[in-house]
């Protein structure tokens, strides 16, 4: 299998599309829980998913086998941020393209559908973290490399 890198990688998985990236997403999506939460099937869980990412501000995806060997990872888990998108929540909390969400409010995320569980719980809160593995990036090296922690204040309607 060639490895590509992860600016292709993401290039070819994000964009504007919310239909798009769900399709390509549902194809890698990693093993779920045996029993969907609240009656929910797996491709509804993971487009629910998708839909609260956007909300947060991120477009995000299942870290898959090639981003795991791009990244340098031991296992292929954890959710990786495709796009930031400005001024929403997740940008303002200093979330970068590349990072892998490990962690939102102490819940380990190892997939889609742990991310979308942990996110809808968050996003009721009005202050939350999320935990993220920044890879070593030569070209900018002050802002990667290993875990950070991104403190998230949300506004209450």
């Amino acid at each position: 299998m060639k490895l590509m890198n992860i600016d292709s990688v993401l290039a070819r998985k994000s964009g504007p599309a919310l239909a798009g990236i769900a399709a390509l997403f549902l194809v890698s999506a990693t093993a779920a829980p045996e029993v969907p939460a609240a009656g929910l099937n797996k491709t509804a869980m993971i487009q629910e998913a998708i839909r609260l990412g956007e909300e947060f501000g991120l477009v995000v995806g299942e870290v898959d086998e090639e981003t795991r060997d791009y990244l340098g990872m031991e296992r292929a888990e954890g959710v990786v941020v495709y796009e930031v998108i400005a001024g929403k929540p997740a940008d303002l909390a200093g979330i970068r393209v590349k990072a892998v969400i490990k962690e939102i409010d102490k819940h380990e995320i190892r997939n889609l559908v742990d991310f979308g569980e942990a996110l809808k719980a968050a996003l009721k809160e009005e202050n939350f973290t999320v935990a993220t593995y920044q890879p070593f990036d030569p070209v900018n090296p002050e802002l990667s490399g290993g875990l950070n922690f991104h403190f998230v204040r949300t506004e209450k309607n």
